[in-house]
């Protein structure tokens, strides 16, 4: 990855997270309800960024680019494909993040970092989501 790929990486993430969450709480309300075609052109942007944020080794579902706009989908329908990119997300940092032991003078620590051109770079992330 580059510098670009994960601002890119963490733009597109945070906003699937925003739309799941959003999602999440239609889902709540009224789960087979469609989603209407305002909010599914904007969906439909974000995932065309996320599969090429996430290229073929990453992304989620082979057969699936976007949402039908002639075909609305339901909340849950969209929330189980946005909760499916945002594990395929987690997998594609958590195979180019490193950990490193720091020390501040009274302590070690450790920090995550990403892996930029198979190289250790300064960009600080959070822990894997699977590792406590």
């Amino acid at each position: 990855m580059t510098k670009e790929d994960v601002n890119k990486f963490e733009k597109v993430q945070s906003q699937i997270e925003g739309l799941l969450l959003e999602v999440t709480n239609l889902v709540k309300k009224s789960p087979n309800d469609a989603v209407n075609k305002f909010k599914l052109k904007f969906i439909n942007e974000i995932l065309i960024e996320a599969n090429a944020v996430l290229g073929k080794t990453y992304k989620p579902l082979s057969s699936f680019e976007k949402f039908d706009e002639d075909d609305l989908p339901s909340n849950s329908d969209v929330s189980f494909i946005l909760s499916q990119y945002l594990s395929c997300f987690e997998k594609l940092r958590a195979d180019n993040i490193f950990r490193k032991k720091e020390y501040d003078g009274n302590k070690y620590f450790y920090e995550w970092y990403w892996v930029i051109g198979n190289s250790e770079s300064t960009i600080k992330t959070a822990p894997p989501k699977k590792i406590k």
